[in-house]
Formats: structure tokens, C-alpha cells, sequence
């Protein structure tokens, strides 16, 4: 009855209900700035999935991930606020994403010919161009100071703070109502993204990753899967735009340049290419490490607090640092990243709980006389003479 009872509790339904039961919980307990690092982190695993379906999935080098999440967040900008048509927030936010797929498809051309390296230029050029764009478009854009983010809205329900909410004691601020939103938006792209994995085209894809002769042979058209490929991933870092434009309640054109595409890179090489899991990992890593140095800079060493000069590193330099050694220490010893590290530990701990015990072995008594030898036998006798 125990072990049921265990494996029951240890099954993935059991995992999921614990961890959504955690996250759920979690707004009743954590400050404003803990919150904020959850969000930032839901939204930035929202674009590295995204990202981790074109590069680690189709085996399609971008550099150019910020430019997308660049159209979802200034097309929900302008979609939903004055100037701009003042649509209803929720229909923008639609029409946001699919705004940033529609970009992506029309580069899909590009993304289903070129590959490798090439492909990596190409969409680098979309960074410079999208960050001139929202530079010199003032009346789109608001130009260098950028543009305030309007609050979103479902059925009457303010993601702000404009309207008090307590719940149970605690009061619900911007942070607390778009936490269960982020959640929302992160389990749907956990699960679609999961879904297409394991589907067909799942499997297409990482057969054209492998090789594209065989994919090919087998009745896989590669320019389109390449093109599909590159417009769910607009879709999905469209969507991050629009929760990072939620989160930050401002967006500014200086944020999505090509640092921020340098970051998503490392999201999925640090948490692993093709894994979901793994994508997160490192969204949660790569965007939590810089806000907790910025905010215990001062206790430690050789990090400098922001705004004072002393020699020393800022914490956002430092973080990048951190994160880079981890690139390197991560392509030297867990090239499938930390989900595959996770995997081979978790597969050990099967294993070592599975072995059988060792059988004892009896030794003999000292009383116990050993068997004696038999005695040589005797050499035939010689016939006389």
C-alpha cells in the first residue's frame, strides 16, 4: 500500500498539481520584487521556447529574436493606446502576435533557403533595422523615450492597479493580478509547445536538423517545415513582447537590441537545445541572475553597487560574466545542458534505487576441516622378466 502510495505521489499528474498548487501560491507570500523576477523570467521562457524549436529543434541559427518580441510589444503598444486604433487590450494583444508571426513570415522566404551561419547574419541585419525603425517612427513608437504600456483588461478584470483587490488579507497589485496571467500564458506555451514536439512535425524537424538529404528521402519538404519552423517562433517571441510590455509598463527601443537576442542564445544553450524544460531553466537563470546582483550588490565582492564607481564591475556585467563561463563550462561538460544533466541524474538515482541488493556470502568455519586431496595412485607394476 506504501509504495502505491509513493508512486502515486511521485507520478507527473502528482508533480503538475504540486507545482501549479506552489505557483499559485506564491503571490500570498512574496514581495513586489520577487514577483517581478517571476514575471520577467515567465516571460522570457515564453520567447526562449520559441527560440528553442527554430535552433535547437530545426537546427536554424537567429540572431534576430529581439526584433520579434520588438513587434508584440509595440504592436500591442500601439494596438491598444492613443496614438494608434484603441482597440480593445485583449484583442490587441491578439492581433499583437499574430502581427509577429506575420513578420516572421514574410522573412520566412529567407529562413526556409538560408541556414547556418547565413541564416544567423540575415536575421541579425532585422535587429538593426527594427531598432532604426522604432528609433525614427515617433508617431508608432515614441522614439528614443519610448512609450507607456496600457494596462490589459478580460472582461471588465484590470491588470493594474487602478482598482483595489484584497484577497484573504493581502492586497493584489499590477504584480500580483499578471503573475496568474503570466502562468496562464506560460502553461499554454508549455503545452503547445510539448504538443509539437512530440507530434509530427516534431519529429520532422528534428530529422531536418539531423540531416537534410535523409529528411528529404523521407517526404519532408524542408523549405516549408524551415519557414513553419520560423514563423512559430515570431508567434511565440511575439508573445513574450506582449508580457514584457505588460511587466515593464514601459517599452523603450534601446531593450530590444541585440544584447537581448545574445541573451535568449544563452537561455537555451545554458538549459539545453530542443528541450522545453530546458528553455526555461535557462530563461529563469539568465534573467534572474542580474536583478539579484543588482539587488545584493553591496554584500558581494568586487561588485559594484548601481550608480557608484569604485574599480570594480557593475552587477549587470558581472551576471553577464557569470552566464558566459557557464556557456563554456556547459559546452565543456553537459553539452546537452542543464535538462540533460538533470536526465542522467535522474536516470543514476533509478538505477542505484532499482539494483538488487547484494547477496551475502558465508564463509567457512574455522572447525570445518577442508576436503582432503586424493592420494596419487599407485605406478602399475612391472611384469618380471
Amino acid at each position: 500500500m506504501s509504495e502505491r502510495l509513493s508512486r502515486a505521489l511521485t507520478s507527473r499528474p502528482a508533480r503538475t498539481v504540486a507545482a501549479v498548487t506552489v505557483l499559485g501560491a506564491l503571490p500570498f507570500y512574496l514581495d513586489a520584487f520577487w514577483l517581478r523576477i517571476g514575471l520577467f523570467s515567465m516571460a522570457a521562457a515564453i520567447g526562449a521556447v520559441g527560440l528553442g524549436l527554430l535552433s535547437g529543434t530545426a537546427g536554424q541559427l537567429s540572431l534576430g529574436h529581439a526584433f520579434f518580441l520588438a513587434v508584440g510589444a509595440y504592436g500591442y503598444v500601439w494596438l491598444a493606446g492613443e496614438p494608434g486604433p484603441g482597440l480593445p487590450t485583449a484583442v490587441a494583444a491578439v492581433l499583437a502576435v499574430l502581427l509577429a508571426g506575420a513578420a516572421g513570415g514574410l522573412f520566412s522566404p529567407v529562413a526556409g533557403r538560408v541556414r547556418g551561419i547565413y541564416l544567423g547574419v540575415a536575421t541579425l541585419a532585422l535587429v538593426f533595422l527594427g531598432h532604426h525603425v522604432l528609433l525614427t517612427a515617433d508617431s508608432v513608437t515614441g522614439g528614443f523615450n519610448g512609450r507607456s504600456v496600457p494596462p490589459l483588461e478580460l472582461g471588465g478584470f484590470s491588470f493594474s492597479t487602478d482598482s483595489e483587490l484584497t484577497l484573504l488579507g493581502v492586497p493584489f497589485g499590477a504584480e500580483e493580478r499578471l503573475w496568474y496571467l503570466g502562468l496562464a500564458l506560460f502553461a499554454l506555451t508549455w503545452f503547445t509547445a510539448r504538443g509539437l514536439l512530440r507530434g509530427r512535425p516534431g519529429r520532422a524537424l528534428v530529422a531536418l536538423r539531423d540531416s537534410e538529404t535523409a529528411a528529404a528521402v523521407m517526404g519532408v519538404n524542408v523549405a516549408r517545415h524551415r519557414s513553419a519552423a520560423f514563423v512559430v517562433s515570431s508567434m511565440y517571441a511575439g508573445l513574450a513582447g506582449v508580457m514584457l510590455a505588460l511587466s515593464f509598463r514601459r517599452v523603450v527601443p534601446d531593450y530590444f537590441g541585440l544584447v537581448l537576442s545574445v541573451d535568449y542564445l544563452a537561455m537555451i544553450v545554458i538549459g539545453g537545445l530542443g528541450s522545453v524544460a530546458g528553455a526555461t531553466a535557462g530563461a529563469v537563470f539568465v534573467t534572474a541572475l542580474p536583478l539579484l546582483m543588482t539587488r545584493y550588490a553591496d554584500q558581494l565582492p568586487l561588485v559594484a553597487a548601481p550608480g557608484t564607481t569604485g574599480g570594480t564591475v557593475g552587477p549587470t556585467e558581472a551576471a553577464r560574466y557569470l552566464y558566459g563561463a557557464a556557456i563554456v563550462l556547459v559546452l565543456l561538460f553537459a553539452p546537452d545542458g542543464l535538462h540533460g544533466l538533470v536526465r542522467r541524474l535522474r536516470t543514476r538515482l533509478r538505477r542505484h534505487r532499482s539494483a538488487p541488493p547484494p547477496t551475502p556470502t558465508t564463509s567457512r568455519t574455522a572447525t570445518t576441516s577442508p576436503t582432503p586431496s586424493p592420494a596419487p595412485a599407485a605406478p602399475a607394476k612391472e611384469p618380471t622378466p
